[in-house]
């Protein structure tokens, strides 16, 4: 497939060496693979993801985009943005009720074309059930639906497009878990003598594991790649930060000139230097960290204020009256 009409793409994107004492005593190196460059508005993942999504929702004749996401989701931008750019509408279903004004994040969605609508925390824990599902056709009709976070086996397939981009004297690969489609593509694309080490942003990450493995089974039929998971760098849990974490987003953009998204990227690369730290890796390690994301404040800044293109709706008022089970896209 080609990267579409989206003007700017920048692919492969780039990877540059970071000089850091700590990496000269230890004696690895470590490259950071700039996928947050690849768009200002559908930065890293977020392209790989979806362009499958978009190409099968083309080809089988859908107009709209549905998908989920909290408050301040990268994916929800990401998809008003797709969406926008290859004439699809685009609705988003937010974790939690309304609160205005709108922030940033939802406020840009809403800038590039995409409908809102609200589901309360218990609600949106069955959010992949018949019956919401159902009730979202009753408000909505016809949709694409694209899942939270974009992991489907289509992301699946974008993602192992990435190790192609890579030099082959790579050993390690680190990047950040959310719902797992990255690691999934991009482990299962790698040598067998690469590890993919994820570092899961929520607390109790464990559980991912079984859900990548059921992504890589989408794909490959089996569990695919080297890689593993260290789940105890989530700083309190998704969404979570605290003052350490902010030292080492500060001291991270003072050495190396690059401020990182502390809801995902800070996390990864805490993990990664605290490893090295702790001399994980032998001396001659080249590790490639994955920047596959960012919060753009340029685009974000650029967003309308607060203006709503459609008023926001009830979806729960359907699902009481929901009895018709209906698979996820129709």
């Amino acid at each position: 497939m080609d990267d579409g009409p989206i003007a700017g793409l920048r692919l492969p994107s780039p990877v540059v060496e970071i000089e850091d004492e700590r990496l000269r005593t230890a004696g690895v190196r470590v490259l950071l693979k700039r996928d947050d460059l690849i768009h200002p508005e559908v930065p890293g993942n977020k392209w790989r993801k979806l362009k499958y999504n978009i190409a099968t929702a083309r080809e089988l004749g859908f107009e709209t985009l549905l998908t989920f996401g909290g408050a301040y989701s990268n994916h929800l931008r990401a998809t008003a943005a797709v969406g926008s750019y290859c004439g699809f509408s685009t609705i988003g279903v937010v974790r939690g009720e309304e609160h205005l004004p709108l922030n940033a994040s939802l406020r840009y969605a809403v800038s590039r074309g995409m409908r809102l609508g609200y589901l309360d925390r218990t609600t949106y824990r069955a959010k992949s059930s018949d019956t919401v599902i159902e009730a979202l056709h009753q408000e909505y009709g016809d949709f694409y639906l694209i899942p939270e976070g974009g992991s489907n086996a289509a992301a699946v397939r974008g993602c192992a497009e990435l190790p192609a981009e890579l030099d082959a004297s790579v050993d390690v690969l680190f990047c950040a878990v959310g719902t797992g489609g990255t690691l999934a593509g991009v482990a299962a694309a790698m040598r067998p003598d690469q590890v993919v080490i994820g570092v899961p942003v929520l607390k109790g990450g464990a559980f991912l594991e079984g859900d990548i493995v059921g992504l890589q089974e989408q794909v490959y039929g089996e569990r695919a790649g080297s890689w593993r998971l260290e789940c105890d760098y989530h700083f309190g849990g998704y969404a979570k930060r605290t003052p350490e974490l902010d030292e080492f987003i500060d001291d991270f953009e003072t050495r190396h000139g690059l401020r990182l998204d502390w809801v995902y990227e800070a996390k990864m690369m805490y993990a990664l230097f605290d490893q090295v730290t702790r001399t994980v890796f032998p001396a001659g390690t080249t590790i490639v960290a994955l920047i596959s994301g960012t919060r753009p404040a340029q685009a974000l800044a650029q967003a309308s204020s607060g203006r709503r293109l459609q008023p926001a709706i009830d979806i729960q008022r359907h699902i009481a009256s929901s009895r018709r089970r209906t698979p996820h896209t129709r």
